[in-house]
């Protein structure tokens, strides 16, 4: 069985190569740097079961993806992952349809259950 796809949307590439090191091994990546790419890879790939996307990125904030993907891809289960924790934020990402929220710097272990648990795996 091919392992599940996961879209990681991240603006900064230090962090898109800290998550494929830590899911590479477990899960089948395709990543990008911005909100843009992200819809883009999502509406023309129909096996991507998970997305670890960033709220902080220039042009688009996350938020912003997340509520349009929601509205395209109301199915489609989405992790937060952010520098900066703030209730408001979790909350805004939780009411908006986030399946979850990872605060850098993450621990592996950390996303590594976060993804599975958010993939019944």
């Amino acid at each position: 069985m091919a392992n599940p796809k996961i879209l990681i949307c991240d603006d900064e590439e230090g962090i898109r190569e800290s998550l494929k090191l830590v899911l590479g091994d477990h899960y089948d990546l395709v990543t990008v740097d911005s909100g843009d790419m992200a819809l883009k890879v999502l509406s023309q790939s129909k096996d991507i079961k998970l997305m670890l996307l960033d709220i902080k990125m220039p042009k688009t904030n996350g938020l912003d993806v997340l509520h349009e993907i929601k509205k395209k891809f109301p199915h489609m289960k989405i992790i937060m992952v952010t520098g900066y924790k703030s209730v408001e934020t979790a909350a805004e990402a939780t009411r908006l349809g986030a399946c979850g929220y990872i605060v850098k710097p993450f621990k592996s272990q950390e996303i590594l259950d976060t993804v599975k648990k958010n993939l019944g795996s």
